[in-house]
């Protein structure tokens, strides 16, 4: 279960070049450890997402990245949110997860997703395929980690995958294999693959939709014949954490007008009201309330958050850390 995630958003910092950048962002999961978080996500993607800076922004794969991250932590789990599908071999993910739960002693996660982000597809050569095809590779997919998480070697023909007694040596230490987490609020598949297949669920969307997206959830679970509190359901959003509620204010602001190019003040309502409810802006105290009403109260299991604009600093990472335990411990 994921009670207090952290995902890193970004790895442009500051003052920080190629020969700094991993030393960096190894500062950031240690303190995150230390502070309180049990889970790190980063991205799955080679550029830069749109709202969070130019495409040519500095991005570290992702699987690299954990491995290394790995040797320089002791507790935290750890996983992308979440993998692109349409990236790698479904047996090769599974081998590289698999070798993360190694390196890590059992503390690797695959996230994972059908895969959205079509610019990185065409810059990359992967294919990207319709809405309905990806959705069809990813149910694919975990039909041949699933199998090699367990230590079986399964031969598998399917639409756009095939394996033929696919070996996966070392197994992983975790029983069972690494959990999955599949990312995503559709309601027809998403939650239907989640219901059959995860461990971890992710939405991505505003509070508001969670209580819907969770009875939904629960009714793919009845139908597949699992119970719904098998799967601990988190929401990705956004926070906005500095010592007095106005610091917060501001590091929002700035946020805000360095990546959308326009002051907050002169956003309309609507558009406000659509940032807004995936923001968490506030002191510690104004957070944790916020936590535990929006989120906590809404019947997720934990809280998973961003830092975009300040999660490069291991004092801001600390207190978001201390902050967000206290919400989840009541």
């Amino acid at each position: 279960m994921i009670r207090c995630g952290l995902q890193i958003p970004n790895f442009t910092y500051p003052g920080v070049g190629p020969e700094d950048l991993f030393e960096q962002v190894s500062t950031i999961a240690v303190t995150a450890e230390q502070s309180g978080f049990d889970t790190l996500h980063v991205m799955d993607n080679f550029y830069q997402l749109p709202m969070l800076g130019a495409p040519d922004e500095y991005m570290l794969e992702g699987y690299v990245l954990l491995s290394a991250l790995a040797a320089r932590t002791e507790s935290v789990m750890l996983g992308t949110l979440v993998t692109g599908n349409t990236y790698r071999n479904p047996a090769h993910l599974a081998k590289i997860v698999t070798d993360l739960d190694v390196v890590s002693k059992g503390r690797a996660i695959l996230g994972i997703g059908a895969g959205w982000f079509e610019e990185e597809h065409i810059g990359y050569g992967f294919h990207f395929g319709t809405f309905g095809e990806r959705f069809d590779r990813l149910e694919e997919a975990l039909r041949i980690i699933r199998p090699m998480f367990r230590d079986e070697r399964p031969t598998f023909e399917g639409e756009h995958y095939t394996t033929k007694g696919a070996i996966n040596q070392p197994p992983p230490v975790r029983e069972g294999g690494p959990p999955v987490l599949i990312g995503g609020a559709g309601e027809k598949r998403t939650l239907r693959i989640a219901a059959e297949h995860a461990d971890l669920s992710n939405l991505n969307c505003a509070p508001d939709e969670v209580p819907r997206k969770l009875e939904v959830l629960a009714e793919h679970c009845a139908d597949v014949g699992r119970e719904r509190s098998k799967i601990s359901v988190t929401c990705l959003n956004t926070l906005f954490l500095g010592e007095s509620q106005e610091e917060a204010e501001r590091l929002r602001d700035t946020t805000v007008r360095e990546r959308a190019g326009v002051d907050w003040s002169d956003l309309d309502e609507g558009a406000r009201a659509m940032l807004g409810a995936r923001f968490v802006v506030g002191g510690p105290d104004e957070v944790v309330e916020q936590c535990r009403e929006r989120f906590l109260d809404a019947g997720l299991d934990g809280l998973t958050f961003n830092m975009p604009a300040n999660g490069h600093d291991p004092e801001a990472v600390a207190l978001a850390g201390q902050t967000l335990r206290r919400a989840v411990e009541g």
